[in-house]
């Protein structure tokens, strides 16, 4: 069955470990009639976890698509993993959502996890609605939950709901938008309507006077009948908050036990009634900055927002209709790299169970499988309709590690391997380093990099191991130094002779010219590794001919590339050529390369040698009652404190940390604060390595050379 693109609505479910996504989303599914018993975590069974690793480790790894007929709308649900380390796949489902539920767990309030992923919610600018899960948990805490999400998200967040009574004895939920309460039996499932009871009929008539207001707000015609009549009927105050929700003028606060199936088909009923459907929301951004219009009577184009490979299937892809119909065997022009693409079968999702569609029409999500050239983030369309959709921006990596090389055998499979994890999931980097040489993985927290090497284990039978990964040092100096180096070769023959005579210095921009050399030419190059090389051609009178200038600039770019100190890249140094000698038969460029490579090196080390680190900006989210914790570790890891500042009942803490100290940082964060604070990083800049560390730096380098 096809549907109109305004019976659709797409949801996200969103929120930390542990909020019970999951579980709402196979209650949805049960109380929709998608599913004939409902699944659970725990007997791994649920529609949405069905990996093996996620069955295993009993928590979502990955995003999931499912989807409920409710009434007259096809609901779509996006469940995503609540741990940080798996935010690609929130980031790539909150691209194609119209709508969030962000699941607030009772007993635990506004986490950390919750506070990261609103970041992302205000990015996106989607609509969202709150749900306080675990109301049946015995120690849930309604009002405390409601009053960090006011704190935290402000006077938009406002109530639909309360309980009667929380905990162990839930049963009941009063509704202030229907002003009715529901009774549930105790296994849960479909709950008895009531009166509220008239103990409870002052708070929920201000909890409805509340949600009037907060929709005649967004109508003149409404804000001038409210002001009339002093309150809307049914379809007045529907409009008004589908207005509000769709403008994110309101984030409705609904209650739940998603684990006894209570309150789960009110929600739906709401995202039904409610919630904006793809036309409701803003057009769709494209890559050269115009807009693209939610219209199933425009040309197809659609947007693959995940990829996944699967045995005996291949690469499955996951898509949504951005405009127009597609249908079953239809060809796409893929606008990312020309090929062209045929849709043979199109499906809609549950889970792992795939249903075949004959269409799917804009603002739909589906499923289709071996696309041959098509990605993540790649936008299709009809030849001559170039169009691209602004693509996902994922979230750079915090963590990194080294992989120990197997046989080489091995290695040639891991890297292929790797590389095809690498295109189902964007936040994963793979580099393999000309100048650490070594292959290293830049992830998003110790577990992904974990469930990476369980995959490759497990799935592609690889064995592969993890090791420290070294720092990308560089090398400059501090103060001015002259020296020169005789190359004399005699072997017979044609021999070879360069004499040059070098300074070095310490370069910064803006540096005036050498007041006591002539400059003839100046060369200034960008290093591909950041930095400049300054290079001044300075010989007056012939002593070395112009036409060795380029071997003699290579002699000291190959010395550049492999410091002297700990075979770093050298960076924001001048070199001077200003004086030197050549024979007529015996001179050569090799010869002139080896004299100024050489040159280099002495000058190097008598021009007060400094070595780099790269430093990073570390922002850490955490609770007040871990802070002391957090700060006492980055005391130990050379952390230099930039600024404090808090971020609704969570502390920002901002620091700059050497990359060297921060290896298994995602680790020990989470094991000092149980789990209870998130950090992002960037790199800032490199900085002197302080003298001690420098010693123990060189020494280990000219160990290894020993060694070799």
């Amino acid at each position: 069955m096809s549907y109109d693109t305004k019976n659709i609505r797409n949801v996200v479910l969103l929120g930390h470990s542990g909020s019970g996504k999951t579980t709402l989303a196979e209650a949805m599914l049960f109380e929709s009639k998608a599913i004939n018993r409902r699944g659970t975590v725990i007997d791994k069974s649920s529609t949405s976890d069905y990996t093996n690793i996620e069955q295993e480790r009993g928590n979502s790894i990955f995003s999931t698509l499912m989807h409920a007929n409710w009434k007259d709308s096809k609901i779509n649900l996006i469940d995503t993993p609540g741990y940080d380390d798996f935010v690609g796949e929130v980031v790539s489902s909150l691209k194609v959502a119209d709508t969030a539920v962000m699941m607030l767990n009772a007993r635990s309030g506004v986490e950390v996890g919750t506070e990261l992923i609103w970041e992302y919610i205000e990015k996106f600018q989607t609509p969202t609605i709150f749900v306080v899960n675990h109301m049946d948990n015995e120690k849930a805490d309604y009002d405390m939950t409601l009053e960090q999400a006011t704190k935290r998200f402000g006077s938009k967040v406002i109530p639909v709901q309360y309980p009667t009574r929380q905990g162990i004895g839930f049963n009941a939920i009063v509704d202030a938008l229907r002003m009715v309460m529901y009774v549930f039996p105790d296994g849960g499932g479909r709950p008895q309507k009531q009166p509220i009871p008239d103990s409870e009929i002052e708070r929920a008539q201000e909890m409805h006077n509340a949600l009037v207001e907060a929709a005649a707000e967004n109508d003149e015609g409404l804000m001038e009948k409210f002001f009339e009549e002093g309150s809307l009927n049914e379809d007045e105050l529907a409009e008004g908050l589908r207005i509000a929700l769709a403008n994110q003028e309101i984030y409705p606060l609904f209650i739940a036990s998603s684990e006894r199936n209570m309150g789960s088909g009110r929600i739906m009923g709401f995202i039904n009634d409610i919630a904006p459907t793809p036309i409701d929301r803003p057009e769709a951004e494209l890559a050269d900055g115009s807009t693209l219009k939610c219209d199933s009577a425009g040309k197809p184009v659609v947007f693959t927002f995940k990829t996944i490979s699967e045995p005996r299937v291949g690469m499955v892809s996951y898509f949504k209709v951005y405009s127009g119909v597609l249908r079953s065997g239809d060809e796409l022009v893929n606008n990312n790299n020309r090929s062209s693409e045929r849709f043979n079968q199109l499906f809609i999702a549950n889970g792992k169970n795939r249903e075949p569609v004959d269409e799917l029409r804009a603002g739909d999500i589906g499923v289709t499988v071996k696309l041959k050239n098509t990605h993540s983030n790649n936008t299709l369309s009809q030849k001559g309709n170039e169009v691209n959709i602004e693509p996902i921006h994922f979230p750079e990596p915090r963590i990194r590690t080294a992989v120990l090389p197997p046989s080489k055998n091995d290695m040639e499979k891991l890297m292929k391997a790797l590389h095809q994890i690498q295109e189902e999931d964007p936040t994963l980097v793979v580099e393999q380093s000309k100048a650490l040489k070594q292959t290293l993985l830049h992830g998003q927290g110790q577990l992904h990099l974990d469930i990476i090497k369980y995959r490759i284990e497990k799935v592609h039978g690889i064995s592969m191991e993890f090791v420290r990964p070294k720092i990308e040092y560089r090398e400059t100096i501090t103060r001015t130094a002259n020296d020169s180096y005789r190359h004399k070769k005699q072997s017979g023959g044609a021999g070879q002779f360069a004499e040059v005579h070098m300074r070095i210095e310490p370069y910064y921009e803006g540096m005036p010219a050498p007041a006591d050399l002539t400059v003839r030419n100046t060369e200034e190059d960008e290093l591909p590794w950041g930095g400049k090389l300054v290079f001044l051609w300075c010989i007056v009178g012939g002593s070395i001919d112009a036409k060795y200038s380029n071997a003699i600039k290579k002699g000291v770019m190959q010395k550049m590339e492999e410091g002297p100190l700990t075979g770093s890249y050298c960076r924001d140094i001048r070199v001077c050529i200003y004086d030197g000698k050549m024979h007529a038969v015996d001179s050569n460029d090799m010869a002139f390369m080896i004299a100024s490579s050489q040159v280099f090196k002495t000058s190097f080390k008598t021009a007060g040698p400094q070595l780099l680190e790269p430093i990073y900006n570390l922002e850490i989210l955490c609770s007040d009652d871990v802070m002391g914790d957090v700060m006492g570790d980055l005391q130990t890891r050379r952390a230099i404190i930039q600024g404090m500042e808090a971020e609704g009942h969570y502390q920002k803490i901002k620091v700059k940390v050497p990359l060297s100290e921060l290896y298994k940082y995602s680790s020990t964060l989470r094991s000092i604060t149980q789990g209870r604070a998130k950090f992002s990083r960037q790199f800032a800049e490199f900085s002197p390595v302080p003298h001690d560390i420098q010693k123990q730096l060189i020494a280990a380098y000219q160990n290894d050379l020993q060694e070799a």
